[in-house]
């Protein structure tokens, strides 16, 4: 069964930072382009970051220069490093694949708050 689990989010004040973890199981994870979205209440998701197989990196302008994808093929897992975090960077981050998107999994709340 295919499955996407998030895990790191947390509450963090204003310029701190945070990890998020992605670990994937029941796909060929290492030939897939993973992407990390966040989402706030009455918003669509959207995508922040993405990493093809090949480890290219494309940022949303939002957070290019603050937050880092990268992923570990050997682990099955994404990773979202976020750095110098703001206020509006509040949402629940999920992961997915880039083309045929999977059945979302429950996401990470993060929090930046003083």
């Amino acid at each position: 069964q295919v499955q996407l689990v998030e895990s790191g989010g947390g509450l963090v004040q204003p310029g701190g930072s945070l990890r998020l973890s992605c670990a994937a199981s029941g796909m060929i994870f290492s030939i897939n382009t993973m992407g990390w979205y966040r989402q706030t209440p009455g918003k669509q998701r959207e995508l922040v970051a993405s990493i093809t197989s090949g480890g290219t990196t494309t940022y949303a302008d939002s957070v290019k220069g603050r937050f880092t994808i990268s992923r570990d093929n050997a682990k099955n897992t994404a990773y979202l490093q976020m750095n110098s975090l703001k206020p509006e960077d509040t949402a629940v981050y999920y992961c997915n694949r880039i083309f045929r998107p999977l059945s979302w999994g429950q996401g990470t709340q993060v929090t930046v708050s003083p």
